[in-house]
């Protein structure tokens, strides 16, 4: 018999569908975008209801192109955004509040100047951060008066979008997480691997409407919204499917993923890295109950800058259009353009920061404009992976792995890549399937149902595609980083 994985890819503009065979070669793909919503400023949410509608419709989509049934689904998804739902009704109280949402910023500030941060990272290795889904939860508690003692008496549950796709899927049996999911949310102890109460008490969260934890290669229940019954046997959040997916397994290794943001993660082995640059700790993986730990940094706009560049500013039709029109970018003209539309993440974490583009000229047109987005990625990645190199030779550990393996859907863009190479003096490997998160969350699904072997067999079959090596001098190196850190600085709102 041929078995079948279905990969579910919960994203934060579209959401996706993968059917993988046994050889976790994909078979058929479907996609929808769907509806974002900007409030205000530094606001952005999703309408809950569009993540499950789409969600289905993509699996059901793969299902009678390929007239195949699944033996189970692997879910991954975008991490941090929060949804408060009513169990009774099945809808939920509010808007989606995403990852990217800054309106906590505030009460984040409040909490620092109580010097709560420092438990906060002492106990989930996060940052106290708008980012994070804590204060997010807090916001929608405290917007809905009631929602707290419903949440005691078991009527309203809180979910990253992991937990809200499972009770949907499962129709209302299954109140679960795993625990990448839990360990971005700010709540949960990565140390002790449980919800923890100190926190919770802190933002009068009611622990009763926290999801249970488990492994990311474990049972979730089945759905039999797709025809037959089918059981979720792998979850996981998109930075660490992808992780998974690159086969990063062993201490050292380094993956970065280019979608709506980018999100660099070091393996750390069994040690929790306490990071001196504001750099994540946060667990990368976790199986047969053993959590594998890692070092995260967050960019918060990757691929969205090149949204912006279609549909802001209209000056291309469609992402691709930005490699020939970087190519055609004037040499002589040294644009920074510093995305941080939404804040600025690690190693930063300027919650006020906003954009702003250094060095424009009469003559800067459409192909800078380009060229200073793409370039605004690789500056932003060797940002966060010279910080994680610095907390990993801090632990006393050896020195990580040089090269970086790399995924999404900016890692296409070989313009985009290859200065990458350059800025980082490093090369850069891509993977034959650039859609990693979907793999991983695949993997780990059919390593449930005992249909994939062991991550070290796993990580044998890995092989990169095509790999982009540094051909800049170090000088010019040298001088554009240069001129990428005083545009940072002119950026940055706090000392």
């Amino acid at each position: 018999m041929t078995h079948h994985i279905l990969s579910l890819d919960q994203g934060t503009t579209s959401t996706r569908a993968i059917l993988f065979d046994a050889q976790l070669s994909p078979v058929a793909t479907a996609q929808q975008e769907f509806d974002q919503h900007f409030p205000q400023s530094g606001w952005v949410e999703h309408d809950a209801q569009d993540l499950i509608d789409t969600s289905l419709a993509v699996m059901k989509d793969v299902i009678e192109q390929t007239q195949i049934t699944p033996d189970a689904i692997g879910i991954t998804n975008q991490r941090e955004t929060t949804i408060l739902w009513n169990t009774e009704t099945g809808k939920p109280l509010d808007r989606a509040i995403v990852w990217q949402d800054r309106r906590t910023a505030q009460l984040c500030a409040e909490l620092k100047q109580d010097g709560f941060e420092t438990e906060i990272t002492a106990r989930t290795g996060l940052l106290l951060d708008p980012y994070f889904s804590g204060t997010k939860l807090k916001f929608l508690l405290d917007k809905h008066p009631n929602a707290r003692d419903l949440a005691r008496a078991g009527k309203v549950k809180f979910g990253t979008v992991d937990s809200w796709l499972i009770w949907n899927l499962t129709e209302g049996r299954v109140h679960a997480t795993d625990a990448t999911n839990a360990a971005r949310t700010m709540l949960y102890n990565i140390h002790e691997g449980a919800w923890d109460s100190v926190i919770c008490d802190k933002l009068d969260i009611p622990m009763e409407l926290l999801p249970q934890v488990r492994d990311c290669a474990d049972t979730y229940g089945e759905t039999t919204l797709l025809g037959g019954s089918i059981p979720i046997r792998g979850v996981a959040g998109d930075q660490q499917a992808a992780t998974v997916g690159q086969a990063c397994f062993k201490q050292g290794m380094m993956k970065s993923t280019y979608g709506t943001g980018c999100f660099a993660v070091l393996n750390t082995g069994d040690t929790a890295v306490t990071s001196r640059n504001r750099m994540l700790t946060t667990i990368a993986y976790q199986l047969d109950g053993k959590p594998t730990y890692a070092l995260e940094g967050a960019i918060f706009i990757a691929g969205a800058v090149v949204q912006w560049l279609r549909d802001g500013l209209g000056i291309i039709e469609q992402a691709s259009d930005t490699l020939e029109l970087a190519q055609q970018a004037d040499e002589t003209q040294s644009i920074y353009l510093v995305p941080a539309f939404t804040g600025l993440g690690a190693p930063h974490w300027d919650a006020d920061a906003r954009g702003a583009i250094f060095g424009l000229t009469r003559n800067t047109g459409p192909a800078e404009f380009a060229k200073a987005a793409l370039e605004s990625v690789g500056y932003q990645t060797r940002d966060l992976i010279e910080a994680m190199q610095d907390d990993w030779k801090a632990s006393g550990a050896d020195d990580p792995d040089t090269s970086l393996r790399v995924d999404g859907g900016m890692s296409a863009n070989g313009f985009a890549m290859q200065f990458l190479s350059d800025i980082l003096d490093a090369p850069v490997d891509q993977p034959k399937h650039l859609e990693t998160t979907a793999l991983g969350a695949a993997y780990l699904a059919g390593l449930s149902m005992g249909l994939q072997p062991a991550p070290h067999e796993f990580a044998k079959q890995w092989k990169a595609d095509k790999q982009f090596t540094p051909n800049m001098d170090a000088a010019t190196r040298t001088k554009k980083y240069a001129g990428w850190t005083t545009a940072i600085g002119r950026t940055l709102t706090k000392d």
